[in-house]
């Protein structure tokens, strides 16, 4: 646990605990939104220093420009409400879930319903205010080498390489009404084979229509019996009018009807999607509640696909999960294609562009009356399901979504070669230069973690 934990609410503060931390040997962690998977930010086997930015959560809105500040420590609530404060033309692609961190999904290289569309969050980063090791704060022209660090923090883990106070981020335009829609499908309902259809059907259709989907396993009606339930969640930009008749071309397998669906203006479309289902009337204040929504405990790993799994090899995924409790388990699955197909590997360290139909998030959860027994039941079943996977999804290397670490993956860096094997996983090609950026700009390797971009000095001048 920290040795402390300090909450600043001016940039200098910031400045002070780092200068007084490398003063008395101490690491520092920093908490934005306090999402993160393993807890890394807030736990160590080294004495550290919390520096949790909850204080600095300041966004200012220029409606005329099509930009905004946006400090650290606000979360996408947040950002989510002060744009449509300001106008509802006007949209940020962040993610689905209000209470994320600013810092830690841009820092991650965060994905959302407008990824399609526009891309990752952190392509509409524009500018950043940002501190160094040595305690100094400056912007993306101010230093000499700065741009190297701009593209660094961009999806390579900013905290591997300082804490970026703020970034300044281009909004992008929306129609003042989108269309959302839920809709679930059974195994009785053919929900494999809507599930086969949608893997072909999502990263190639309209980019304006994005359309999630999610497995579990529920208690049929009677209670008696489990079936697979595969849930379809979308945001589409444009009225239902247009939607259905997308739909009715694109993907007839689904059959999805005007009850299905409903029109609400972009921002309220945040909010249903935090829950998808939230009541169309539901507050927007709400968004700015950051103890609104549910907490959990669980574990996760992730997957990137480039070929459709067979719909026979989907029978092995439904019969892993009969073997849990109804709702212990899940696979989240977010379509790529569209706006992702333009970008190469290396323009930001997300790699994971051209060639990936979806991304998967596999997962298991739990409270905290669960038994240590079943816990340790619920991580096997994980990694015999990750295992399972192994066939259908990216090769050479299996990549992971750096924003869902997995200290399964490997941790530490005596060695370049070590680093790459969890390294090359995140970031591909690009591990290597977020090597040399960070040997040249904390050589001391002083903002670090258990998964952060390691320090070789031999790699400085390749």
């Amino acid at each position: 646990m920290p040795s402390f934990i300090v909450t600043p609410i001016i940039y200098s503060q910031v400045q002070i605990v780092v200068l007084c931390a490398k003063n008395h040997q101490l690491q520092v962690r920093v908490r934005g939104g306090g999402h993160d998977f393993e807890g890394l930010s807030y736990v160590s086997d080294q004495p550290f220093v919390l520096i949790d930015l909850i204080n600095l959560r300041n966004i200012t809105v220029d409606a005329g420009n099509g930009t905004a500040w946006v400090q650290s420590g606000a979360n996408l609530g947040e950002l989510n409400y002060r744009i449509a404060e300001k106008s509802s033309e006007f949209a940020f692609p962040g993610g689905v879930w209000p209470t994320v961190g600013i810092g830690g999904f841009l820092g991650g290289g965060g994905y959302g319903s407008l990824t399609r569309k526009y891309g990752l969050g952190a392509d509409s980063v524009i500018d950043y205010r940002f501190l160094n090791y040595e305690s100094n704060v400056f912007d993306r022209v101010s230093v000499v080498g700065s741009e190297d660090i701009f593209w660094a923090v961009r999806g390579g883990t900013a905290s591997s390489f300082g804490i970026v106070l703020e970034w300044q981020i281009k909004l992008v335009p929306v129609p003042k009404n989108v269309t959302v829609f839920a809709v679930t499908r059974t195994l009785a309902q053919n929900a494999t084979w809507i599930f086969h259809q949608w893997q072909y059907v999502a990263p190639n259709i309209h980019r304006d229509l994005y359309i999630k989907a999610k497995i579990t396993s529920i208690k049929t009606a009677d209670g008696k019996e489990k079936t697979i339930q595969v849930s379809f969640e979308s945001l589409f930009l444009g009225p239902v009018d247009r939607l259905l008749n997308i739909m009715e071309k694109s993907f007839p397998e689904l059959d999805l009807v005007r009850k299905d669906c409903t029109e609400m203006s972009w921002v309220k479309s945040t909010l249903w999607f935090a829950n998808a289902g939230f009541p169309n009337g539901e507050s927007l204040e709400l968004l700015l509640n950051r103890n609104a929504f549910q907490k959990f405990y669980f574990k996760a790993k992730s997957d990137f696909v480039q070929e459709p799994i067979p719909a026979e090899a989907l029978d092995g995924i439904w019969k892993l999960f009969f073997e849990l409790e109804a709702g212990e388990a899940q696979i989240e699955i977010t379509p790529f294609g569209g706006k992702m197909d333009e970008f190469p590997e290396s323009a930001l360290p997300f790699p994971h562009r051209a060639g990936n139909l979806y991304m998967m998030l596999e997962g298991v959860q739990w409270d905290n009356k669960t038994s240590p027994e079943k816990q340790g039941k619920l991580l096997k079943w994980l990694e015999r399901l990750h295992m399972y996977l192994t066939p259908f999804v990216s090769k050479n290397p299996r990549a992971s979504y750096v924003n869902y670490n997995d200290l399964d993956l490997g941790v530490g860096s005596k060695t370049y070669d070590e680093a790459s094997v969890w390294g090359n996983m995140y970031f591909k090609n690009n591990f290597k230069r977020l090597v040399q950026v960070k040997t040249e700009h904390d050589p001391h390797n002083f903002f670090r973690h258990d998964q952060s971009i390691p320090v070789f000095p031999e790699m400085s001048s390749l």
